[in-house]
C-alpha cells in the first residue's frame, strides 16, 4: 500500500497574506515555532488548529492541506 502523507500550502498562502510566521502564529495562538514545523511538513496539526488557519487566510481547509500518496522527506507520513 502506498504511503501517505500530509502536503500543505501554509507559506504561499501565508505570503499571498503578507503576515510573518510570528503574525500568523499570534492570530491563531500558537507559537512560530508551530506555524514553521507545519510549514515544513513536520507537524500535523489538529483539526481545530487547521481550521483556525484556513479561516484567518480566508481560505478551504482543502487549499491550506492535501493528502498526498508516496510522499518525500518534507512530508509527515501517517
Amino acid at each position: 500500500m502506498p504511503e501517505k502523507a500530509l502536503k500543505n500550502t501554509l507559506k504561499v498562502q501565508r505570503a499571498k497574506k503578507d503576515l510573518t510566521q510570528e503574525q500568523l502564529a499570534q492570530m491563531v495562538g500558537v507559537t512560530r515555532k508551530t506555524i514553521n514545523t507545519v510549514e515544513k511538513g513536520k507537524y500535523v496539526p489538529s483539526t481545530y488548529l487547521a481550521l483556525k488557519l484556513a479561516k484567518v487566510l480566508g481560505v478551504p481547509v482543502e487549499e491550506l492541506f492535501q493528502i498526498r500518496e508516496n510522499s518525500s522527506n518534507n512530508d509527515v507520513s501517517f
